[in-house]
């Protein structure tokens, strides 16, 4: 089950049943469970534990050092779910403190040569298209789907079944249900995902008014966010409710018909 050129540090831990393909390397520290999969020219370190079923394609890096100038070289970790996918060269960068980690989940999907920072936390069910970059404690939650070459801002969350349409990138935390679109900026509900999802039409149209009331209304956001607190009960409604009242980046708003909106300035840390 392991190729004779694989590289493995007797201080690793693997299942029994691990399949580990040519030139892979892993270094002590790392625990892989069953029935997972290291493809060739795989890179596994840092203090990392790895549930079952998952699958690494060719050239993957998973708990490298974070890319972080206040990283001090600490042994720091990261924690992979089960039934998770990593296709070429993806990169997935461990913690940047002790006793923190960066956290994927299970089910998850990561196409081609995306990113996932140090400190970064994904859900359950989870899709990355290719070139997608997620920076430092990013937190995006279950279902999202991040589509091709999006950027996302370091400490950006990122809510339930959220959409980003291709080439989108954003600073500002994303609502759950909504599809970014351009720079900071969303253009309606993930209404393909909420039906596959099997929320229900009367859900689904609770949630349109609310979005209406929200971000189409003309009014303030935290004025039309106070208003709505007592007008919508769909468990859908209110999540993106509690979202919103909790966000200290503020959100994305709603791109009015032929508007474009250009990149913000944006600090760094």
């Amino acid at each position: 089950m392991i190729h004779p050129t694989a590289v493995i540090s007797p201080q690793a831990r693997l299942d029994s049943s691990v399949e580990v393909g040519p030139y892979a390397v892993i270094d002590g520290g790392v625990e892989i469970g069953p029935h997972c999969i290291i493809g060739p020219h795989v890179y596994v370190t840092g203090q990392t534990s790895i549930g079952a079923y998952n699958r690494f394609f060719a050239g993957c890096v998973i708990g490298e050092e974070p890319q972080d100038l206040k990283y001090g070289g600490e042994p720091t970790a990261l924690r992979i779910g089960h039934h998770n996918t990593f296709r070429e060269h993806v990169t997935v960068h461990r913690s940047s403190k002790p006793g923190q980690e960066t956290l994927i989940g299970s089910h998850n999907y990561l196409m081609q040569h995306s990113h996932v920072a140090h400190n970064a936390a994904l859900g359950d069910f989870v899709i990355l298209a290719g070139g997608a970059l997620l920076a430092g404690y990013v937190n995006v939650a279950d279902r999202a789907f991040i589509s091709g070459n999006c950027l996302v801002h370091q400490f950006v969350r990122i809510g339930a079944l959220a959409l980003m349409q291709g080439g989108a990138a954003i600073s500002k935390d994303l609502p759950p249900f909504t599809a970014a679109r351009w720079y900071n900026t969303i253009c309606g509900l993930n209404t393909v995902g909420l039906r596959r999802a099997g929320i229900a039409p009367a859900d689904r149209l609770d949630l349109k008014r609310l979005y209406h009331a929200l971000f189409r209304s003309g009014l303030k956001l935290s004025t039309a966010l106070a208003q709505a607190q007592n007008e919508f009960s769909s468990p859908q409604a209110r999540e993106m409710l509690s979202f919103l009242s909790t966000s200290k980046r503020g959100v994305c708003r709603h791109l009015g018909r032929g508007q474009v909106t250009e990149p913000e300035e944006e600090a760094t840390e």
